[in-house]
């Protein structure tokens, strides 16, 4: 590291936990973010503040007024914007340093697995079932750890699944059937910052594994309830009949 990013990142580099050789792990890594919206905002904004070396920024929408009460990567000059382009701006604005691909386009089948065979961790900052199921094999068949977050009116969830433990369960060990399509902030509301504090986490988590400190979620599900500002844990085993992560 020079000098300059000594500085930058020298509160990271003060954690015993973190310390230098943490800290070029996050520089040397790439993580591909699924959705730039309520919960990829925070997301890919902490983790270009934290020094992840890259980020892929994945969305196929274009920002909207409507976005803006809870999408903080996104100003009101950007409406009509693609939300990775917008995004795009923010993270360069705030470090330099880190290297952006943005990626105009809905990702799914071959070109998805791909991508995610490239970087070292993927974020799914979704709100739809057949997307996140989607991720969630391509995570499974390339050994890539998977950071989920999902938040809707005055709840939200966060987890990991990281297939290069055997014992981790996937996001099909959680959700086996696909819930209701139309369970979306656009259908059902959320409340600001909530999309803030999940979106917090998952950063949080993804930094975590990146640099090899701490003890991530894998096995576990944090639920969150905004009314009471309360958090429940709850033990996430592996489905051995999964038809993802099964044998």
């Amino acid at each position: 590291m020079n000098d300059e990013q000594l500085l930058r990142y020298s509160r990271h580099i003060m954690l015993p936990e973190v310390d230098i050789e943490g800290q070029e792990r996050l520089l040397e890594a790439k993580v591909l973010i699924v959705g730039l919206g309520g919960l990829g905002s925070p997301v890919a904004m902490y983790l270009a503040a934290s020094g992840v070396g890259e980020l892929w920024l994945a969305d196929h929408d274009e920002v909207d007024l409507s976005n803006l009460q809870r999408q903080i990567a996104h100003t009101t000059e950007r409406i009509g914007e693609p939300k990775v382009m917008s995004a795009a701006a923010a993270l360069r604005a705030l470090n330099p340093e880190t290297r952006i691909e943005p990626l105009v386009e809905k990702l799914s089948g071959e070109a998805l697995t791909a991508r995610v065979r490239e970087v070292d961790l993927v974020v799914d900052a979704t709100d739809n079932f057949s997307v996140r199921y989607a991720i969630n094999q391509a995570c499974v068949a390339t050994r890539t750890p998977l950071v989920s977050g999902a938040a809707i009116r005055l709840e939200g969830q966060v987890a990991v699944f990281d297939s290069r433990e055997p014992t981790s369960p996937c996001y099909r060990c959680l959700y086996s059937v696909s819930e209701d399509e139309q369970l979306s902030c656009a259908a059902s509301g959320v409340l600001a910052p909530l999309v803030g504090v999940i979106g917090s986490m998952q950063a949080l988590e993804a930094v975590k594994l990146l640099a090899g400190i701490g003890r991530s979620l894998a096995g576990r599900l944090l639920l969150f309830d905004a009314s009471t500002s309360q958090w429940r844990e709850m033990k996430l085993p592996r489905d051995p009949e999964c038809p993802v992560c099964g044998p």
